[in-house]
């Protein structure tokens, strides 16, 4: 019986060893192959290209990836366009006029770009020009139509909210006094001094721009002068009734001088008759 050291081993598969290959990779210019098992320093060499290459992609996004995280998108809205929220609404065909011909509009726009503000307008409508004095408008100059128009804008942005408790009076783009807010609960009230109207409606509301109808024209009192107090018509009797009395009392004067003469003439007779009787009554006793 033959021994375990006797038996042969079993057959052990041993696989041949694998040739060489080649790796092709993209390099700048030509297409190199390179043999994986030709040499120790070529497998570093490319490992390098690999890592480059790899940190490369990392490092440096590419050109349109970077412009667009870098550039912000473009707004589609533009600013707001006063005359277009008018025609848009109707009824103010007469103030649109006003703000092509005085050139306003175009003023507006350029400050809706660059000012930080804002800017409200307080527009009236047709029926409110249509209340007016005949040619009251027509009959002012150039300059002064601008500041008329100038003085419906104030150059900041208010929410009616922010009107309800506005500081008074509220400075506008024309060279007159301010403008003066009140409110009745919830409503907002607005006066020049010499006219007071209702802010009824928020055309436009949204930052930088606010648009509010009025139904009065907003006149300032320096172009259309303050109305006379109710008061007014009593300083004129009292200075007449005044002058009356100095008259009364200048009057008066001659008509006692008149009684003095008056007096000492009837005692200048009195004196001569007691003269006379007495130069008698001395001749009869003579």
């Amino acid at each position: 019986m033959p021994t375990k050291s006797q038996h042969p081993h079993p057959p052990v598969y041993i696989p041949p060893l694998p040739k060489a290959f080649t790796l092709t990779i993209p390099l700048p210019g030509t297409l190199r192959t390179t043999p994986m098992a030709s040499s120790s320093s070529s497998s570093s060499a490319l490992s390098l290209v690999l890592i480059a290459c790899i940190f490369s992609l990392t490092l440096s996004p590419p050109p349109a990836l970077a412009q667009s995280a870098s550039a912000p998108a473009p707004s589609s809205s533009g600013p707001a366009n006063l005359t277009g929220i008018l025609q848009k609404n109707g009824q103010y065909t007469y103030f649109i006029r006003l703000l092509t011909a005085t050139q306003v509009a175009t003023q507006i726009e350029n400050q809706l770009n660059t000012s930080t503000e804002g800017i409200t307008v307080f527009a009236p409508t047709d029926n409110a020009f249509n209340n007016l004095k005949a040619a009251a408008i027509n009959d002012l100059s150039n300059e002064q139509q601008v500041q008329l128009v100038l003085y419906h804008v104030a150059p900041k942005y208010y929410t009616l909210q922010s009107l309800l408790s506005v500081s008074n009076p509220v400075r506008t783009q024309g060279n007159f006094a301010g403008l003066n807010f009140s409110s009745q609960g919830n409503q907002v009230n607005v006066s020049t001094g010499i006219v007071e109207t209702q802010i009824n409606n928020a055309l436009y509301e949204q930052s930088p721009l606010a648009v509010y109808q009025v139904d009065k024209v907003l006149l300032p009192p320096e172009l259309f002068g303050a109305p006379a107090p109710a008061s007014s018509t009593s300083p004129t009797p009292k200075s007449s009734s005044g002058g009356g009395s100095n008259s009364t009392k200048s009057a008066k004067a001659p008509s006692s001088a008149s009684s003095n003469s008056g007096a000492s003439g009837r005692n200048s007779a009195w004196l001569g008759f007691a003269v006379g009787v007495g130069m008698v009554c001395m001749g009869f006793l003579s």
